[in-house]
């Protein structure tokens, strides 16, 4: 028997795999979006870091010349703006009936317009989409004084109604708007297909087309109840003794006699709390209804 034929080692062997990570090479573009977001977050939470521990802080600690890092927290400034003259309660309450009053009602009526405008079709459409965007597009002070001469003749200043229904002027064209965008995302065989199986109009909106824009509506809530909450220009002209808000309680503390940095601090720190936790309770559905459905196909 002939031997077998030997095989060269060399020509089967392989390259041994190599399980140290290849290093990235850091280009210019990406050292310099590294020190713009260092900075965005220096800008942004630095101020925010250093009026939540101004909150905590003594009168003597909160206005001392030399920043105090290190200091021992107490909840004076909170207890003083619920209790006593500065009580607190009251601009809370009319903040959060304002503001989620006018959200849940913008984005309700705000979907039902922006399905119809997504799914009607005539002329001068564009046109009339344009116009709701505009009218967000007009600065408050523009518009602060016809309301303010409605509301009067309607007899609805310094009430809650009134004031929700000043954040609906700013809130309700801005939630048709984008609700139109993300229902015209849709595909329309979707709804045709829903028709065919038997389906009326609102059953075709309500279970096919409603279900497909949760991001959108989330999207629509959380800016309106941001704006409504924030908003200072409205409640300084429509609201009154029995309807300020939170944003109209922080300019009381600023008085001919001086300042109180501590209540100050304290009542910023409740005023943006609750929005930042909203967003990011949110934050999925916040990004997905900001990115998705922005562009439509037209």
């Amino acid at each position: 028997m002939s031997a077998a034929p030997a095989v060269d080692a060399s020509q089967n062997s392989r390259p041994a795999l190599s399980l140290r990570p290849k290093a990235k090479n850091l280009t210019l573009g990406t050292l310099l979006t590294w020190v713009f977001v260092a900075a965005a977050l220096l800008w942004t939470v630095v101020p925010l870091l250093w009026m939540l521990l101004g909150s905590f802080k003594g009168s003597g600690d909160v206005t001392s010349a030399d920043p105090m890092w290190f200091f021992t927290p107490t909840g004076q400034n909170y207890v003083n703006l619920f209790t006593g003259a500065n009580n607190l309660s009251p601009y809370l309450i009319n903040s959060i009936i304002a503001a989620v009053g006018s959200a849940v009602i913008a984005t309700v009526l705000g979907t039902l317009g922006g399905y119809g405008l997504a799914r009607t079709a005539f002329k001068g459409k564009k046109g009339l989409s344009f116009w709701f965007i505009s009218t967000r597009m007009a600065p408050i002070a523009a518009v602060v004084l016809p309301l303010f001469l409605v509301f009067r003749f309607a007899g609805l200043l310094d009430t809650l109604p009134g004031l929700v229904l000043a954040y609906l002027s700013f809130n309700l064209p801005f939630a048709i708007w984008i609700m139109s965008a993300f229902f015209e995302a849709i595909p329309p065989s979707l709804e045709e297909s829903a028709k065919v199986s038997g389906c009326s109009p609102w059953q075709t909106f309500w279970y096919v087309s409603l279900p497909l824009t949760k991001a959108g509506m989330v999207t629509t809530a959380v800016l309106c109840l941001v704006f409504a909450w924030n908003d200072y220009a409205f409640a300084t002209v429509i609201s009154g003794p029995n309807s300020q808000t939170l944003p109209i309680a922080a300019t009381q503390l600023v008085t001919q006699t001086g300042v109180d940095w501590g209540q100050l601090a304290a009542i910023g720190t409740i005023v943006v709390v609750p929005m930042i936790l909203v967003g990011l309770a949110v934050r999925k559905w916040l990004v997905t209804g900001l990115t998705l459905g922005a562009v439509t196909g037209e």
